[in-house]
C-alpha cells in the first residue's frame, strides 16, 4: 500500500515511518508526488492565498528568541501600537482586491487585554460587514472568554503556533511555556474557532522533533498548519542552525500533509530563502502560501506568487469558492525575462526602447 493510500484509508503512519521520509531513503519526488496524491484528493489543484497585517509591531515583553519583535530582539524595528481600525478596514479591503482568501491580524505581544479583545472584535465586525473575506486573528495568549468575543465578532480561525516541542520550548522562550500556548489552542477549540498552529524549522529540532509536532496537531485536528522556516534575522539570538535546505523543507512539508491529510498545510515565512529555486515544489504537498511579506520581513509579492502558482499548474481560489480568472489577478500573457522587460541582449541590439 502506497504512502498516499495509508494516509488517505489508513492504517496511519507511524511517528517511525513520518521521520524516514524525512531521511534520504525515498527519494524526494516520489515523496512529493505521494504527498501530491493526498492534497488533491482534499484539495484539487486550488491555492488559498493570505495576507498578513501586522496589526501591532514590536512592543512585546515576551523572550522568544527568533522573532524580531520580543523584548529580547536587537533587530531594529519602529515600534507602533494598535493600527487604527480604519487602516485595518482598507487593508483588508486591499488584500480581498488581491485576491486573497483569508486576512490575516496579527499583533505582538503576551496576549490582549479585554479592552483591547473587545476594539479588535468591533475592528473584525466592520471588516466582515463589508467584505466576504476569511479573518483570521494572532494575538498571543488567550483564555476562552476572549475567545469568544472574538468568535461572536465573526472571526473564523485563530492562529497560535506551538512552534516546536515542549521540550525544546524552554530554550527559545522562557517567559511563557508550551503548555501555555496549548492552553490559547484549547480555549479556541473550545468555542468553536477553527485552529492555526504550526512549527518553525531550523531551532536546532531534530527529525523526531518535526515528527512529535506533525502527530500533537494531529490528535488536536488542526485545521490550518503553517511550517515556518527560520528567518536568520540579526539582532534575534535565535540563529539558524544550519540544517535547513530545499529538499529538507519539501520533505517536511510533504510529512505534514501525510500526517494531516485533510489539514491545510501552508508554506509560510521564509520560503523564499529556504526553497529558492524549487520554491514551485512546495505546491504539491502545500495548498496555501503568504504573499506580500510576513510580520517584519519581505517576501515575494502577489504578482510573482500568482506567476509561480499558473506556471506550476495551479490556481487560485477565492473566498467565495470560486477560481479566480488570472486576468483577474493581474497576469497576461506576454513572454518575459525574470528581472527584465527586455528580450534582446544590448551587445547584439541596433537600438533598445
Amino acid at each position: 500500500m502506497s504512502l498516499a493510500d495509508r494516509s488517505l484509508r489508513g492504517p496511519v503512519l507511524s511517528s517511525g515511518e513520518l521521520e524516514a521520509l524525512l531521511g534520504d531513503e525515498l527519494p524526494l519526488l516520489e515523496l512529493l508526488h505521494q504527498a501530491f496524491v493526498v492534497r488533491e484528493h482534499y484539495f484539487g489543484r486550488r491555492v488559498q492565498v493570505h495576507v498578513l497585517d501586522n496589526a501591532r509591531n514590536a512592543r512585546c515583553p515576551e523572550d522568544c528568541g527568533y522573532c524580531s519583535q520580543s523584548a529580547i530582539s536587537d533587530a531594529p524595528l519602529d515600534p507602533y501600537e494598535w493600527k487604527r481600525r480604519s487602516e485595518m478596514l482598507e487593508n483588508a479591503r486591499a488584500a480581498y482586491d488581491l485576491g486573497a482568501y483569508r486576512y490575516c491580524i496579527v499583533a505582538s505581544g503576551r496576549g490582549p487585554t479585554r479592552k483591547q479583545t473587545a476594539a479588535l472584535a468591533e475592528t473584525v465586525r466592520c471588516i466582515k460587514r463589508e467584505l466576504p473575506i476569511q479573518v483570521c486573528v494572532s494575538v498571543g495568549l488567550l483564555d476562552e472568554d476572549k475567545a469568544l468575543v472574538l468568535k461572536q465578532a465573526g472571526v473564523d480561525r485563530l492562529n497560535h503556533n506551538l512552534n516546536t516541542t515542549a521540550a525544546l520550548y524552554p530554550k527559545i522562550c522562557t517567559t511563557h511555556t508550551h503548555a501555555d500556548r496549548c492552553a490559547t489552542l484549547d480555549a479556541a477549540r473550545a468555542v468553536g474557532l477553527e485552529q492555526c498552529s504550526g512549527l518553525i524549522m531550523g531551532m536546532g529540532e531534530s527529525n523526531a522533533d518535526l515528527v512529535e509536532v506533525a502527530l500533537d496537531l494531529r490528535e488536536r485536528s488542526v485545521a490550518s498548519i503553517p511550517l515556518n522556516f527560520l528567518i536568520p534575522i540579526e539582532g534575534n539570538p535565535v540563529q539558524s542552525d544550519g540544517s535547513l535546505n530545499p529538499e529538507r523543507c519539501l520533505r517536511a512539508l510533504a510529512m505534514l500533509r501525510l500526517a494531516n491529510p485533510g489539514a491545510e498545510v501552508r508554506a509560510a515565512g521564509g520560503r523564499e530563502g529556504h526553497l529558492g529555486s524549487l520554491e514551485a515544489l512546495s505546491l504539491w504537498p502545500a495548498n496555501s502560501l503568504f504573499v506580500g511579506g510576513y510580520l517584519t520581513t519581505l517576501g515575494h509579492d502577489a504578482l510573482a506568487t500568482y506567476r509561480m502558482i499558473r506556471d506550476a499548474g495551479f490556481e487560485v481560489e477565492l473566498p467565495d469558492g470560486k477560481v479566480a480568472s488570472w486576468a483577474q489577478l493581474g497576469l497576461d500573457e506576454e513572454f518575459r525575462v525574470l528581472g527584465s522587460e527586455r528580450i534582446l541582449k544590448p551587445d547584439v541590439a541596433t537600438e533598445i526602447p
